[in-house]
């Protein structure tokens, strides 16, 4: 069926979102907020890596990862981009992309923000989304063709584990990321409303986020205490971790609302000794990996390093050809 005729039903959307760091404008208001926080919060607030400007670096992954979409997925529904006042330079006019500015998803007296757990938290009030959307950060591609129904099937939505363990917290911890300090805040939350629930520690891969819009409208009145906290956030602190990546898919597994896949997915780490060689595992096994993360973990690096060529690079070898959403200049 063509994506021209899709009800809101059939379709599957796209969210992203996405900042450009390097944005002077953005940058003061980066930091003028900075300056205002530390004023109301106590100064070890801040989650681990939670301010790094890697976590705000523009590497060009956008461009290349609709680039991916378009060439993996042609039938994806509508695609929403939720920014903050900011559009990509090259981004071409498009019926099937909207642009969603953070004015307009979340309430005036919140911004800015500029905790991504805290942007999350209202993506299914976005105005228009279908019930089943895909959430994808734009440094996770699809790597290979992608068939609907291995995202969503008669047992729910696909998640996909990391193989690595996580330490088994009963405390949030100062000094971990914000995805363990993530899994604790489930483990609590869960195995208070659900005397049955059983806690793995482990935390979700990098992977694109299948979900369905209906089942945040009710978590989030099952959960309304965690929303209010979430949504006080300006920037990421470990004492108010994101809901997101853990407690959703971990309640939607527990209810029966979604089931584990094994993919042979790739992850890279820009900033890691071996980073070389998984970018040489990318170049060898592009068409046929499911999908792949790109993980600038270069974290206070200038944005000249060379690993962060590294990744332009790749992504320019793998994807040259433009998408239907890039200005042809």
């Amino acid at each position: 069926m063509s994506k021209m005729v899709q009800s809101s039903a059939e379709r599957i959307d796209i969210v992203y979102l996405w900042v450009n760091g390097a944005d002077p404008v953005w940058r003061h208001k980066r930091q003028q907020a900075l300056a205002h926080w530390e004023t109301q919060q106590q100064t070890d607030d801040l989650a681990r890596y939670g301010n790094v400007a890697g976590r705000y670096r523009d590497n060009g992954e956008l461009r290349f990862n609709l680039r991916a979409l378009e060439k993996f997925y042609p039938n994806h529904g509508h695609i929403y981009l939720v920014t903050d006042a900011q559009v990509p330079h090259w981004l071409q006019p498009n019926d099937n992309l909207t642009l969603v500015d953070h004015r307009d998803l979340m309430p005036a007296a919140a911004l800015p923000v500029f905790d991504s757990g805290h942007i999350e938290s209202y993506l299914h009030h976005i105005p228009g989304l279908a019930e089943r959307f895909i959430y994808l950060n734009d440094d996770v591609f699809f790597g290979a063709t992608v068939n609907p129904d291995q995202w969503f099937g008669a047992e729910g939505v696909a998640l996909f584990t990391d193989t690595a363990q996580v330490p088994d917290y009963d405390t949030l911890q100062t000094n971990e990321t914000a995805l363990v300090n993530a899994s604790v805040l489930s483990k609590h939350w869960l195995s208070q409303r659900y005397p049955k629930y059983r806690h793995a520690p482990r935390i979700f891969a990098h992977a694109p986020r299948p979900m369905f819009k209906s089942l945040l409208h009710e978590l989030e009145l099952a959960a309304p205490e965690l929303f209010q906290q979430v949504r006080k956030t300006v920037f990421r602190s470990w004492r108010v971790p994101p809901i997101m990546p853990d407690l959703v898919p971990r309640w939607m597994l527990h209810t029966g609302r979604a089931a584990v896949q094994t993919q042979q997915a790739l992850y890279i780490s820009s900033g890691a000794p071996d980073a070389e060689r998984q970018f040489q595992d990318l170049m060898a096994g592009f068409g046929r990996i499911p999908f792949f993360c790109i993980n600038d973990t270069s974290d206070d690096s200038a944005d000249d390093a060379p690993q962060l060529q590294n990744i332009a690079d790749a992504l320019g070898k793998l994807l040259p050809n433009p998408s239907s959403f890039e200005r042809v200049d």
